[in-house]
């Protein structure tokens, strides 16, 4: 138990300052966004949206989250990744409010997306900084500890939100904005004027080769776009955690509130344990590649599980599965974007990063609630393994294309 406890903490062994605050931020923050996860829930059971509505609405919050990557890309290498981020959090508050006085479609469609649009500016600015802030040979470990405290705002968040929601959706929102808000100022309180440490691109465990190719854009990177291409096809099938699960615990299992709340916390309680130690182990074993097809693979298994059993312990089940391809998956495709980058071109190559993500959240909540409409939740689980399959196969072939050199 001592040996164990000991392999843990020095996981976290090594994080400079910045790196444990920019953590902190996040945790506030997704501690905050815990409207996201019950927005299909809020639609279709007090709004009264039918499902394919609100698959639109979740359509519309991709294509804000896809501008938002751009944008935020652009801006961070115009501006620095300090007034994004400040900006964001900022502006992000009020739209919380302001969501929770409408009733239509329309209106509705509309706010989500530029909800998401300021927000998503937010994480290509936020990668930038964590690149900027990290200690040399620990940049993985350094998004890794960013995503752990995201997952630790994802497991309380829902939780709490589970629990507003069963009083009054109101109070989700209010939540949402006030915490925003301290964010906001939390952020700019400790980071104004910092200097940055500019080590992160130098990485001693597993460099890639330094070409004239990934100096310039990252839209003129051709095996980057065909990487990102392949991070979409993960993409689709990863965050319908936080669009169509939570309406197939409702609709198809008939969850309560605060049951859905606590398997969506769970995700995060488990990556927030796991994460760190995980990502050690999978840096000193694997390949960068293998880790991210031993992610998309646990993924195909979550999938596969809910075909076979519909039972609350199998969502549990499901879900670790799923817990633990995040783990696998996210903080690796962030660290070959930073290793594939310019210092110049960072953000730009982070936003391309969060733009594979955004076309997910564009194409497929609606895509995916046209399917449920019209055939079953079992029919999307057949469609999501197919996805990873691809998907596998792509990391495959981009790891002979865009090789990671390890020393």
């Amino acid at each position: 138990m001592n040996k164990l406890f000991r392999i843990y903490i020095s996981a976290f062994e090594g994080l400079s300052k910045e790196s444990w605050m920019l953590s902190l931020i996040m945790l506030l923050n997704r501690t905050g966004g815990m409207v996201i996860p019950f927005m299909t829930v809020y639609l279709t059971t007090v709004l009264g949206f039918e499902t394919d509505e609100a698959g639109l609405v979740m359509s519309c919050f991709g294509i804000g989250a896809l501008l938002g990557s751009v944008i935020g890309g652009w801006l961070t290498d115009k501006i620095g990744a300090f007034h994004v981020q400040f900006f964001t959090l900022l502006f992000t508050a009020p739209v919380f409010i302001i969501l929770s006085f409408l009733h239509t479609v329309q209106e509705v469609c509309v706010a989500i997306f530029v909800l998401s649009l300021i927000n998503e500016c937010f994480r290509p600015a936020n990668s930038a900084a964590i690149t900027s802030y990290a200690k040399k040979g620990n940049l993985t470990r350094a998004f890794s500890l960013n995503r752990m405290s995201i997952n630790l705002g994802f497991s309380f968040g829902p939780a709490l939100g589970g629990f507003l929601a069963s009083i009054s959706y109101s109070w989700l929102f209010y939540g949402n904005s006030i915490t925003t808000f301290l964010t906001s100022v939390v952020f700019f309180l400790y980071f104004f004027r910092r200097k940055e440490r500019n080590e992160a691109v130098e990485e001693t465990d597993q460099e890639v080769p330094s070409t004239e190719e990934h100096e310039g854009s990252p839209y003129l990177d051709k095996w980057f776009l065909v990487f990102s291409f392949f991070c979409f096809l993960y993409a689709c099938a990863f965050f319908q955690l936080l669009s169509i699960l939570p309406m197939y615990y409702k609709e198809d299992l008939g969850f309560g509130q605060q049951q859905i709340g606590f398997i969506l916390g769970f995700n995060g309680l488990f990556v927030v344990i796991m994460e760190m130690i995980v990502v050690q182990y999978a840096e000193s074993k694997f390949n960068i590649y293998i880790s991210i097809i031993l992610g998309c693979l646990s993924l195909l298994i979550a999938y596969a599980w809910l075909l076979a059993d519909h039972s609350m312990m199998s969502c549990y089940i499901s879900m670790m599965f799923l817990s633990l391809s995040e783990i696998l998956v996210l903080p690796f495709i962030s660290t070959v974007a930073a290793k594939r980058s310019s210092e110049k071109k960072r953000g730009a190559y982070m936003g391309v990063n969060g733009l594979s993500i955004s076309m997910a959240f564009i194409i497929m909540p609606y895509l995916a609630t046209k399917l449920i409409k019209n055939y079953s939740y079992d029919h999307l689980w057949i469609i999501n393994v197919i996805l990873l399959v691809i998907a596998v196969s792509g990391f495959l072939f981009t790891k002979k294309k865009m090789p990671l050199h390890e020393n």
